[in-house]
């Protein structure tokens, strides 16, 4: 069994294009399927049955484990099924009978838009706790407050400053604004070139104020941390390597506290993009491709954020509402 599933990773990988967290889930799923087979009885794969896979998940459930990591859960036995069928390893596709749990699907959390334009100022006037930098700083630390700041802390301003711009801009996920190149950047036509899930490539536009950022980090920021480790990335850490998502995470994180914001994440920047340009009249399908999603029905989400802040305003103002 083992080497099942190292070949499947392997097809996961080379042939299916998955990024190397979506192997580690299915993978991980596999092998606890697999596991829960074996103290079934189960001494070869090809005594894997539909039984077998809903006891699984059944003793999964048991667990307390959200409605969306089932769902997952449930769709990595089926792909699996299929593979191992494809493969001649099971005589039938056993998992395509199987059941996915609904995940319920919460509306993601938004930003109103003076909300977004407070956070976009944060850097002009706040370290937060969080930040990545060089020289630790005290909590609430002004700019000015004690002495000028030193060219590399300036420099992780300039890029936070254009991190923030960026993740609100364009709507992009925190991994495709740390995987972005200095080359991706078309300046004339104020648009990037990001690598989404499934390695499927987009071009994304950007404003004006992103534009003026990322000038600023270029000409002022950028040159004050790059170094042997940087290569072509755009968005660097204070040692001068690419930026990480984690970290970036943390900077968006710090500086939402900073402002006195409700718990923000990069994706809720991304959420609030994708809100915000609907509300101002955006296509669905415009929207759609500029978030990279392979689905109408996952862009779709976003309309029900704008009609629950229509009917809480409704609900508030109308006489008889």
């Amino acid at each position: 069994m083992r080497e099942a599933v190292d070949d499947f990773a392997d097809h996961l990988a080379r042939v299916r294009n998955r990024s190397a967290h979506t192997v580690r889930a299915y993978v991980g799923d596999v092998v606890s399927l697999l596991d829960h087979a074996t103290r079934m009885g189960c001494a070869d794969l090809s005594e894997l049955d539909l039984t077998v896979l809903r006891s699984w998940l059944a003793r999964q459930r048991t667990t307390g484990i959200a409605r969306t990591s089932l769902a997952r859960r449930a769709a990595s036995a089926r792909t699996f099924s299929a593979w191992a069928h494809r493969a001649g390893l099971l005589g039938s596709d056993v998992g395509a009978a199987l059941a996915s749990p609904k995940a319920h699907r919460e509306l993601p959390s938004v930003l109103r838009a003076d909300q977004a334009a407070a956070l976009m100022a944060m850097p002009d006037r706040h370290v937060p706790p969080a930040a990545d930098r060089t020289v630790p700083e005290p909590a609430g630390f002004r700019r000015g407050a004690d002495r000028p700041l030193g060219p590399a802390e300036e420099a992780v301003l300039l890029r936070d400053r254009l991190l923030l711009e960026l993740l609100y801009a364009t709507g992009v996920r925190i991994s495709e604004a740390c995987g972005v190149n200095v080359a991706d950047v078309d300046h004339a036509r104020r648009v990037i070139r990001v690598l989404g899930k499934g390695g499927r490539e987009r071009t994304v536009p950007y404003g004006v104020p992103a534009q003026r950022a990322l000038d600023e980090w270029l000409s002022r920021g950028r040159p004050a941390v790059a170094g042997p480790a940087s290569g072509g990335a755009l968005l660097l850490g204070a040692r001068g390597g690419r930026l990480n998502p984690t970290t970036a995470r943390r900077i968006v994180a710090g500086y939402a506290e900073a402002a006195g914001l409700p718990r923000t994440t990069p994706h809720a920047l991304r959420h609030s993009a994708a809100t915000h340009l609907l509300e101002g009249g955006a296509d669905l399908r415009a929207v759609q491709e500029l978030l990279g999603h392979s689905s109408l029905a996952s862009t779709q989400i976003y309309t029900h954020v704008s009609v629950e802040r229509l009917r809480a305003a409704y609900r508030q103002a109308h006489p008889r509402a």
